[in-house]
């Protein structure tokens, strides 16, 4: 398939920027991830001294094993045979069922899937695939991020700006100071998303252990359970919790949790792109020309920040399939209905516009430079913030009505820093007083912010 035949621009325009997502959620990982639960189930069925499987040798554990990383002949074996069964776990088992049939575990065939229902198979693979992903592609993606975001603070610790509250001037920061606000705020939810378990269940057709049970009575099934699933996750270095209390499906709250979580990541995201577009647009970022590149068709001398807003949009689209699949996916109708199935298969989607989003931003930081002499001029251009400061040491001193003769002299008027002068000077205070409240600038008026 050509770029240009792709109906959605992750498999087509942007397919070069997420190669590294297929591994985890195109068709071929999930029938990978299928794989794998089935096999490492068939393995662990052969180890219960309880169960009348017999023991695999370590040539046989190796041989299920090998299949665990299919190749496109496979994965298009697997496609051809679900389109005899109209199932696609059910291909799983008749391809593993193939591919051993012609050696020394012929004969045990048939407990490949034993007493499973799909819904073992598939919600174990979607818990391996999804938190896979985060720890091996999104959790790295966005340190890269928090950690350019936080050099470019450290960097601009003492570049003084002008504030703004409602849009309009308000009391000084540091450029550094703003942007680190954005790094504690993703740290804190980067944080939440490496401490997430996804809930996962092996308990059959309706959660019972009914088909379990029936076969192997002196089993306790549960602990089966609980063992398997632990011994499936360290296998593969994540995070998996065992759900005993289910119906056919794990109720999904803990893809909700994860949906939810990562809306918070991109809306921080979003908040700090549209940050710094305004920035840009003020000219208190300033952005390095690219040789080749052009910003406008028809406007030459045009740098736009496009990767900023390419970031915007990304993101927006993960949040609206994010706000869907944290509210579809707990429910479903009594024991399941197969609205999920189809729902889960955008998981990758998710994920997807994600990362090229937090992939955009970094491009972006990588083309920018604060320009602190225009931060500075602009501050001082703006001295009537100074009238908080005033204000508030007239308080201390006892002066009558501060506030309002700061708001008379300031309030939605240009107002110059001689002009402030001559109001200290007419007010009756001591001169050692009159003097300290003139080296106040907008410049020096910025608090704690360096340090903070």
């Amino acid at each position: 398939m050509f770029e240009s035949d792709a109906i959605s621009p992750i498999d087509g325009r942007y397919r070069s920027k997420l190669a590294e997502l297929a591994n985890y959620f195109s068709e071929g990982a999930l029938n990978k991830y299928r794989i794998i639960v089935e096999g490492e189930y068939l393995i662990t069925l052969a180890k219960h001294p309880k169960i009348s499987l017999r023991k695999f040798t370590k040539v046989e554990t190796d041989l299920i094993r090998s299949l665990y990383e299919p190749d496109q002949k496979s994965i298009e074996k697997i496609k051809e045979i679900e389109k005899t069964t109209n199932h696609d776990v059910k291909a799983i088992e008749y391809y593993l069922k193939e591919r051993l049939g012609n050696t020394s575990l012929k004969k045990e065939l048939e407990w490949i899937h034993f007493a499973l229902t799909s819904e073992d198979t598939n919600n174990l693979a979607y818990g391996l695939m999804i938190s896979e992903a985060i720890k091996d592609v999104m959790v790295p993606a966005l340190g890269k991020l928090t950690a350019t975001i936080n050099a470019l603070a450290k960097k601009n610790k003492d570049a003084v700006m002008l504030a703004r509250t409602h849009g309009q001037s308000a009391s000084p920061t540091t450029m550094g100071k703003e942007l680190k606000i954005f790094c504690v705020r993703l740290e804190k939810q980067i944080d939440e998303l490496k401490k997430y378990k996804i809930f996962v269940k092996l308990n059959g057709a309706t959660g019972n252990y009914n088909a379990h049970l029936v076969a192997f009575q002196n089993v306790n099934w549960p602990k089966f359970s609980k063992d398997f699933i632990a011994e499936l996750a360290k296998l593969r270095g994540v995070k998996l919790s065992v759900n005993l209390i289910t119906a056919q499906i794990e109720p999904h709250d803990t893809y909700a949790e994860i949906f939810d979580n990562l809306r918070r990541i991109n809306t921080i995201s979003i908040d700090f792109d549209q940050d710094i577009w305004r920035y840009i647009s003020d000219g208190w970022i300033k952005q390095k020309p690219v040789a080749g590149e052009v910003g406008s068709s028809t406007m030459p001398h045009k740098i736009n920040p496009i990767d900023f807003e390419n970031s915007e949009g990304n993101l927006g689209i993960a949040n609206a399939l994010c706000t869907y699949l944290s509210t579809k996916l707990p429910i479903s109708r009594l024991q399941r209905d197969l609205s999920d199935s189809t729902v889960e298969r955008n998981f990758g989607v998710v994920f997807a516009h994600s990362l090229l989003a937090y992939k955009s931003t970094m491009k972006g930081l990588g083309k920018i430079e604060v320009n602190k002499v225009k931060l500075l001029a602009d501050l001082q251009s703006h001295p009537e913030i100074l009238a908080e400061a005033l204000q508030v040491i007239f308080r201390k001193e006892g002066l009558a009505s501060p506030y309002e003769k700061m708001k008379e002299l300031t309030r939605g008027k240009e107002v110059g820093k001689d002009q402030i002068d001559e109001f200290i000077d007419s007010l009756e205070i001591s001169d050692d007083l009159k003097k300290n409240l003139k080296k106040i600038t907008p410049e020096t008026y910025i608090g704690l912010a360096k340090k903070l």
